[in-house]
């Protein structure tokens, strides 16, 4: 499995077209306010002050970038080295605001999701102990519209029975299955245990691969 030997803060930006130059791959977590998303960054790169946790949601609210550097693998002298993007968007369904203003998120989220050219994948995370919301069925939905690839995160598992959290799944991937021919990959996930790293680094890697030979 891959291991990031280093990430630090870039950049925010109020557009797609003020981040950083899109000269690597570039990864986009999204979710909920409050869906534990600055947790889960902060998990996958061993850093607990990488993101800002906040207990007042709605606090991300610009288009924030992480440079990563990470190994092929976890020896440490290995000579393979990946540089790419952690990117952290604004949470949303966040009632704390202003109406046009959630409209401005709204139409940023959307321009970065569907502009940023380097943009390899999106992780939408998802809370496990919440039962099938509309909120995330509709965004789900416009992912599937506008063609982005992404992989469903269900956080929080360990804040929840085990039994709970797979219904709730199961009832999320079955609403889906309504609309769509074929479910995008998904996965549960604690940053208490760990659990769920070991897979997103491992699609990272993968896709970190296919962007170099793209480029080659």
């Amino acid at each position: 499995m891959m291991k990031i030997i280093s990430s630090e803060y870039v950049s925010s930006s109020p557009d797609y077209l003020q981040c950083p130059r899109p000269d690597r791959p570039e990864y986009a977590f999204i979710g909920r306010s409050n869906v534990g998303k600055s947790t889960l960054i902060n998990m996958i790169c061993g850093k607990k002050h990488l993101a800002k946790i906040s207990r007042s949601p709605g606090k991300t609210r610009l288009i924030n970038h992480f440079s990563i550097e990470s190994t092929a693998s976890e020896k440490k002298d290995s000579k393979e080295r990946a540089k790419w993007y952690l990117v952290d968007l604004p949470g949303y369904g966040f009632a704390g605001v202003s109406q046009s203003e959630r409209n401005s998120w709204g139409k940023m989220i959307e321009g970065y999701l569907k502009k940023r050219e380097n943009l390899i994948q999106a992780f939408l995370l998802l809370d496990s102990r919440l039962s099938p919301q509309a909120l995330d069925l509709d965004f789900v939905n416009r992912l599937g519209e506008w063609r982005i690839a992404f992989t469903m995160v269900f956080t929080k598992s360990d804040k929840e029975n085990q039994r709970v959290v797979n219904t709730h799944v199961r009832a999320f991937l079955s609403t889906m299955e309504k609309n769509w021919a074929s479910l995008p990959p998904h996965l549960i996930s604690s940053s208490l245990k760990q659990t769920g790293k070991k897979e997103i680094l491992a699609l990272i890697e993968d896709q970190n691969k296919l962007f170099t030979r793209r480029d080659s």
